[in-house]
């Protein structure tokens, strides 16, 4: 990922915590090249939050950067 995206990714992470859909990123490293960012939210912003996070992975062109998957630690 080239240092742009890195820093839209960065500011997403941001935005997440700013707008109150989360208070915390955890970030797992699978490698070099692969890095899974997870947070919780309450169930009456997980729409909200979905929402805003596809979004920004359209507004700013993340789509081959960011994939969101639902479930995680379920």
């Amino acid at each position: 990922m080239d240092n742009g995206n890195e820093f839209k990714v960065l500011k997403l992470k941001g935005s997440l915590i700013s707008k109150g859909y989360t208070e915390i990123i955890h970030i797992a490293d699978e490698n070099e090249d692969f890095y899974l960012n997870s947070f919780l939210t309450s169930p009456d912003h997980k729409k909200d939050a979905e929402d805003f996070v596809l979004d920004y992975i359209s507004m700013h062109n993340l789509s081959d950067s960011i994939t969101l998957i639902d479930g995680i630690g379920k």
